[in-house]
């Protein structure tokens, strides 16, 4: 049987954002009477306001569900430099929320997002650098975006950067490194960059060889629902003591306990 590890580029993170406007709580359940005030803030020029506004009319919170109105609002605030907004509207772009889809507009409004920090928008910055969305395809723009969203701790980032390092895209070929920021992201419970860090493990790829080490982080993406990595973690089970295999489970175990944090120690 071939062993290989998951290389895909994970999918553009879509999440929305919500805060709350000038002191109003508008995650209380009363967003009908909130509305009438996040509306005139808006309408006055606040930018927090016109986000939320904003998300009100994407998420349907207080009035009907409208994607035109949600982009109106996001736009407003997004052109006073609101970064939530920017990443919101770039979204909204990216899946053809409310206007016609568009990768050059969805690219512009995450990169202003991300040149602001914004973690997520750096992520999907990064993505469609790799898939060459809405800009020529460039691994090295993808490697550039990727870590600055990573070192922000982005999970899905750092396992990006690891898949990277693995390939060698936009960088020289580094297995050491893969290994670093794939243990970053299989930290915070990333279920691919647990199955690569078990199949590094076995191969002795940027680390010294270690089944027990491979068979815990196998077990840890299995028990996640990872069906190759069960798979993976029996076969190299089968080349292990029985001591061993009992050493790997319970440090599974530790680490599921602490959860994923100082795994194998």
């Amino acid at each position: 049987m071939n062993i290989f590890k998951i290389a895909g580029i994970i999918v553009i993170c879509s999440s929305l954002l919500i805060t709350a406007a000038q002191g109003q709580n508008i995650n209380d359940g009363k967003y009908a009477a909130a509305l009438t005030e996040v509306r005139r803030l808006a309408e006055q020029g606040d930018a927090e306001a016109q986000f939320n506004l904003g998300v009100m009319y994407d998420q349907g919170r207080g009035t009907p569900q409208s994607y035109p109105d949600a982009l109106k609002w996001y736009r407003k605030a997004a052109e006073q430099g609101n970064a939530n907004a920017q990443f919101n509207l770039g979204v909204m772009y990216d899946q053809g929320q409310g206007t016609p889809q568009s990768d050059p507009d969805a690219l512009k409004w995450y990169r202003k997002a991300a040149e602001q920090g914004y973690a997520e928008a750096q992520f999907n910055l990064g993505v469609m650098y790799a898939q060459g969305q809405g800009t020529p395809q460039s691994y090295p723009d993808a490697l550039k975006w990727y870590r600055k969203a990573a070192e922000q701790g982005n999970a899905n980032a750092q396992y990006n950067l690891g898949v990277m390092y693995d390939q060698g895209q936009g960088t020289p070929q580094s297995y050491p490194d893969a290994l670093k920021w794939y243990r970053k992201a299989a930290e915070q419970g990333h279920v691919d960059a647990q199955y690569n860090l078990g199949v590094m493990y076995w191969f002795g790829q940027g680390t010294l060889q270690n089944h027990i080490m491979a068979h815990m982080w196998f077990n840890l993406s299995a028990s996640q629902g990872d069906k190759k990595a069960a798979e993976l973690r029996n076969r190299i089970a089968s080349e292990m003591t029985p001591d061993s295999v009992l050493s790997a489970q319970e440090l599974a175990t530790k680490c599921l306990a602490q959860n994923y944090k100082n795994c194998g120690k």
